[in-house]
């Protein structure tokens, strides 16, 4: 197969799952193992196409992004969405990866780790989807700050491969009683920053890696990301308050299954 293919399909792949509470990580391992695409090139390109996932997300939301250097409104009585939200919801799992980035890099990225999070995450979505009580928050402009560190907390879940972060920060509010959609919305939200210092931070260690004979592969998977992700944010928004995070934690545990028979043994 050749290497276009693999960007094409991967890039798909990882639009598809970077923002459902799947673990793209998780994804990328096993699609990558199965074309036989791994080892330091495969792990710069992952980067590259995550970026273009995170593009997705600031087309979407730029316009959201740019209200929030209106610092005018923190604080205020009325309630609307401020950049301490966005900061209490990224800061404890930035701290926590930038602590621990090489450790997660060399000691977590390992098939039986991924299989160990993906059941974890799932029954923490189950566990989400059964206790968080009557929602408070029906929009990000009615999350209060401590709602936002909660999720912020839950973030850090997402540090370890094969958890998702979409998993964690989705459970995470509606535990703190944002509803599904708001949950949704705001970990979009946190996952831009968080997502673009630890893709940027592993970016800047592949530039080794990077060859200009590589740019056509890196491109396509790079815009097939962008577009696939685009889609699947879009239409995951109207969809979260009807089929929940049940479903996905269904998917997650055969997913988990699937790496013990292709990858494990």
């Amino acid at each position: 197969m050749s290497e276009h293919i693999i960007a094409f399909i991967l890039g798909i792949v990882e639009g598809l799952t970077e923002f459902l509470p799947v673990s793209s990580t998780g994804h990328l391992i096993l699609v990558g193992h199965l074309l036989g695409f791994t080892g330091e090139k495969a792990n710069t390109f992952e980067v590259i196409i995550q970026l273009g996932s995170m593009l997705a997300i600031l087309v979407l939301y730029w316009k959201r992004f740019l209200s929030l250097l209106n610092f005018s409104t923190i604080g205020k009585p009325k309630k609307k969405l401020d950049v301490i939200h966005i900061i209490l919801g990224v800061f404890p799992a930035a701290l926590v990866g930038l602590v621990l980035h090489d450790f997660i890099k060399t000691q977590l990225f390992s098939p039986n780790v991924v299989v160990i999070s993906l059941i974890a995450g799932a029954l923490l979505m189950i566990f989400a989807e059964k206790k968080h009580g009557n929602f408070t928050s029906n929009t990000v402009d009615e999350l209060s700050y401590k709602q936002a560190l909660i999720i912020g907390l839950f973030q850090c879940l997402a540090v370890i491969p094969g958890f998702s972060r979409a998993g964690s920060t989705i459970s995470g509010g509606l535990l703190a009683r944002a509803n599904h959609k708001t949950s949704a919305e705001f970990s979009f939200l946190v996952a831009l920053p968080i997502m673009v210092g630890a893709t940027g931070l592993d970016f800047v260690k592949s530039l080794p890696f990077l060859h200009s004979s590589d740019i056509p592969m890196f491109a396509i998977g790079f815009i097939t990301a962008f577009v696939v992700a685009l889609l699947v944010a879009i239409v995951f928004i109207k969809l979260i308050e009807k089929i929940g995070l049940t479903i996905f934690a269904y998917y997650r545990i055969v997913l988990s299954a699937l790496f013990i028979i292709f990858v494990i043994l």
